[in-house]
């Protein structure tokens, strides 16, 4: 649950479990974290349960015995401490660049908000010491290759405790990298913070790595991007028909809802009648005009748009089953039984991933056919050829369609199913994982191709409605909606003009896309979007 208790933002542990705004907030705002007592109340009185299980002849997974496929092997008590220890150290074997600062963040608080559950039978302190390293602002590095999304995120999941103990490699709230090669040891970075290593007992190591955190973490992320760029995304394409001389009756709600009920399409088409409400363009050819249809990137834009919101609500529904979840094994019931089970394959997570890769991909593609016409005399309606200046000796926007074309070929890439690449490992014993960690690493990039494409529709259908002006003698001009989203990209972006460099313009637009100014500007003219 999410309190603001004071400046920063706090997050609480508790019984209630966690929300996806919860998350966020201590992923991408650096909200503190604090533990219910209650909380920590549960997680000691479980973890007797081990301590008994421990204790006893009976070999217990996870517990007394080995990992995986070496889970025959019985452990002896005085061996036992050096078994978590080895567990983590060896798990701790990604490769590749570090991820992203929030994506460790999000997985280090998930794990937390399992541990608090009481269901994974760790002792009181490796959660408050996770808590704490989350707290003092240390992210563990974590390697882009080496989870296969089953058993959950293992070495994902193995870098972050291995910080916990002391050792790996971490960047401390300054930037600091402490633990590469020739750099102060992590102890030493805890030790600033006040934070004492942990020494890992019985189920410990196993509790802090057998999760679905990384690839929940960067869906709950995607998800939240997603939500502000859909309404982006309805924006542009409106300004895209605008600018293009289309029609606005194929966004009527009686088109919609009543014929099709698609919540997300009806959405997108509200959205787009209200962007182009009042424009003067749009009226100028509302009578007399010979064309019976636009195109279908123009028609159809509700359409699509509206599969994606829609796929993006399917998504968050499994997303919230997740988040409710308590992952691990084996995991502690409510009776004190230790059980083994397999609720750490990451299937309907990695589904879902790819399902959105699939849609982003779709979104990306069509926003580019609406750019490609614009800068075609053949298909705009008499816009100069890729609305440059003098065509011929200024090519305009004709390699910014270049770039948009490159990242929706991208798109395609990324949209290839990562579910359906199982990859047998742990000596056949666990011979079907779920790659959703992979599905989840190529969503985050088809997710930033997304926003790029948008920014690069922004920049054409802008400079497409200013040269209609233009040409118009300032007759015709874009409605409200469309004046302010216009007026707020001339804040970053200069209008029509002869050829100049033209990426740090793009990479202004794809800054104010990022940042909601351009859902601002419209709802500015036209009140809330959805």
């Amino acid at each position: 649950m999410t309190t603001i208790t004071h400046e920063p933002l706090t997050v609480t542990l508790g019984p209630a479990g966690v929300t996806p705004e919860d998350v966020l907030a201590v992923a991408r705002g650096g909200a503190k974290v604090t533990i219910a007592p209650e909380a920590l109340e549960t997680v000691a009185k479980v973890r007797a349960h081990i301590d008994d299980l421990a204790s006893s002849d009976v070999p217990a997974y996870g517990i007394s015995t080995g990992f995986g496929a070496l889970a025959n092997r019985h452990i002896p008590n005085e061996l036992r401490t050096q078994l978590q220890k080895s567990l983590i150290r060896s798990h701790a074997a990604g490769m590749g660049p570090a991820v992203e600062r929030e994506v460790v963040r999000g997985i280090m608080f998930l794990r937390a908000k399992t541990l608090a559950s009481g269901r994974t039978g760790v002792r009181p302190v490796v959660l408050q010491t996770m808590v704490d390293v989350l707290n003092a602002g240390i992210t563990p590095v974590v390697r882009e290759f080496g989870s296969l999304g089953c058993s959950g995120d293992l070495a994902p999941l193995s870098h972050c405790a291995l910080v916990l103990m002391g050792e790996g490699e971490a960047e401390g709230p300054d930037g600091v990298t402490y633990g590469g090669r020739g750099e102060r040891p992590v102890a030493e970075l805890l030790a600033e913070h006040g934070i004492e290593p942990v020494i890992l007992a019985e189920k410990e190591g196993l509790a802090l790595v057998n999760g679905t955190e990384g690839m929940l973490g960067m869906l709950l992320m995607a998800i939240a991007d997603l939500r502000r760029l859909l309404t982006t995304a309805d924006i542009t394409a409106a300004l895209s028909v605008e600018a293009l001389l289309g029609t606005d009756q194929v966004f009527l709600p009686e088109l919609h809802a009543a014929l099709r009920p698609h919540p997300g399409q009806a959405a997108s088409a509200d959205n787009m009648l209200r962007v182009l409400s009042d424009s003067p363009i749009v009226a100028s050819h509302r009578v007399g005009d010979s064309r019976v249809q636009d195109a279908y990137s123009l028609r159809c834009a509700p359409q699509v748009a509206g599969a994606v919101r829609d796929t993006v609500d399917h998504a968050e529904l499994v997303a919230t089953r997740e988040l409710a979840a308590a992952i691990d094994n084996p995991v502690v019931l409510p009776d004190g039984r230790v059980s083994s089970n397999g609720n750490f394959h990451g299937a309907p997570v990695a589904y879902v991933l790819d399902y959105l890769a699939i849609a982003v991909a779709d979104l990306s593609s069509i926003a580019e056919r609406r750019t490609d016409r614009m800068l075609d005399p053949a298909r705009s309606h008499g816009l100069p050829a890729f609305l440059a200046a003098d065509p011929g000796v200024d090519s305009g926007l004709m390699i910014a369609q270049y770039t948009q074309a490159g990242l929706v070929s991208d798109n395609k890439r990324l949209a290839v199913p990562a579910s359906v690449d199982s990859i047998p490992s742990s000596a056949m014993q666990e011979d079907h994982v779920s790659m959703g960690w992979h599905a989840a690493r190529k969503l985050r990039k088809a997710v930033e191709n997304l926003r790029r494409v948008l920014a690069i529709e922004l920049v054409t259908s802008a400079r497409a409605l200013d040269i209609r002006t233009q040409l118009s003698g300032g007759v015709l001009t874009p409605g409200p909606a469309g004046a302010a989203v216009v007026a707020a990209l001339r804040d970053v972006v200069e209008g029509p003009g002869t050829d100049r460099f033209l990426s740090p313009e793009l990479e202004a637009a794809d800054r104010l896309v990022a940042s909601g100014e351009v859902r601002r500007a419209a709802e500015s003219a036209v009140g809330p979007l959805a």
